[in-house]
């Protein structure tokens, strides 16, 4: 039997009636920037996570980036954060010339240890950034109540968490900003890039608005005042029509081009509705994981307060390499997420990084150990029960 990673495809073939008649639309109506598909697909997805407002980019890296510059990080500021994640959560602190620094993750949940947060706050920090590594949303009550004791923002990764949950609360509402990624392996992925930024603060909301558009008009206007108290009026009497925006010509701070599209829009738009479907498929699969796998694997361990949405399931392995060879070997698709810690990875140095403490051993075994099973929503059975035997069947001679 072969097992892919993921396939993709079984996914848009039930979908793809619905969404060739919304692409046709826009491409009839060439509204290719904005428009009904992206406002729609905007609100949508804000009464969907529960958040006030929501805002389409151009990819899950720009919503970090953005979030960032919306709440007012600056050059040489430090933003606390997780080592055991993809590269774009740190590369867009370090891009706006902000310093990751980088506290060690808890062996249960492979989240970052609200234990050795507080430790790591100086002077120069101004923001905690979590990572819902895997779909599973971070112990949030503590890290709230560390960055508000030391105001502090905090921005959430949800790129992977799309639809989980914590104490009842949705990713994207826990903190004072969330930042959703719609790659296309994502729980709620496009037909391309995409990305969210949402939050309940009406300055941030303005501030991200700015950003994504090159710092211009109104908007870019109320951001100067927000975070530098500088006022401005947007300075033109020409009137807006259909296809002419004179404010678009007056920018006040540097921000970006990351808009989303609106065919990437309206692909999401069809898939939204069937997220909680997707993602339940996915808890039923990681529940057929944890009862059939060899105790020889450790599982993650989540508490009560956690629904995760399950984008991988993660097993550790001592035998890692062994263990990746034997399931391609029997054409089982699997996956090693993240083979090197970001503190780790050549582009980070002591002169634009920290690490938090004597060391950061926990995320170095884990990202040792990691091993990412199948995990998608067209899973049959079948497949499941084949994942499990092969797994358990490498581990027949093993201590």
């Amino acid at each position: 039997m072969n097992v892919p990673f993921l396939n993709l495809q079984l996914q848009y073939r039930d979908l793809m009636p619905e969404i060739e008649k919304s692409v046709h639309d826009i491409l009839e109506k060439c509204c290719f920037i904005g428009g009904e598909y992206v406002s729609g697909f905007e609100d949508e997805v804000g009464k969907y996570i529960g958040a006030r407002h929501a805002v389409g980019c151009g990819n899950g890296t720009d919503a970090l980036a953005l979030a960032l510059k919306a709440c007012n990080i600056k050059p040489g500021d430090e933003v606390i954060t997780s080592p055991f994640t993809f590269f774009a959560t740190a590369e867009a602190i370090a891009s706006i010339g902000a310093v990751p620094v980088f506290v060690d993750i808890r062996e249960e949940d492979y989240n970052i240890d609200p234990d050795k947060i507080e430790k790591a706050i100086s002077t120069k920090t101004k923001a905690i950034l979590p990572v819902h590594i895997f779909g599973a949303p971070c112990e949030m009550d503590r890290i709230m109540d560390i960055a508000r004791r030391h105001n502090l923002k905090v921005i959430e990764d949800d790129a992977q968490a799309i639809g989980s949950e914590y104490k009842g609360r949705k990713a994207g509402t826990l903190g004072d900003i969330g930042c959703f990624s719609f790659y296309p392996t994502k729980n709620l992925g496009g037909a391309g890039d995409g990305g969210m930024v949402t939050t309940n603060s009406e300055e941030l909301y303005t501030a991200i608005k700015a950003y994504k558009e090159h710092g211009a008009g109104e908007a870019g206007a109320k951001t100067l005042e927000y975070q530098e108290g500088i006022t401005y009026a947007v300075d033109t009497d020409e009137k807006a029509t259909e296809l002419y925006n004179p404010y678009k010509y007056y920018n006040y701070v540097i921000g970006y081009n990351s808009r989303l599209d609106a065919i990437q829009a309206a692909v999401l738009m069809a898939k939204l509705k069937h997220l909680d479907e997707y993602n339940n498929k996915r808890a039923r699969i990681s529940k057929m994981y944890s009862e059939g796998l060899t105790s020889k694997v450790r599982l993650p361990h989540y508490s009560n307060d956690i629904k995760p949405c399950w984008h991988q399931f993660v097993i550790l392995s001592q035998h890692k390499r062994e263990l990746c060879s034997y399931l391609s070997d029997n054409s089982v698709g699997n996956g090693t997420f993240y083979p090197v810690p970001l503190h780790q990875q050549k582009a980070f140095t002591e002169a634009n990084s920290k690490i938090a403490g004597d060391n950061l051993l926990i995320a170095e075994r884990i990202s040792a150990q990691s091993v990412c099973l199948p995990i998608f929503p067209e899973m049959t059975e079948e497949q499941i029960s084949y994942v499990i035997d092969t797994v358990n069947r490498f581990y027949e001679d093993k201590k």
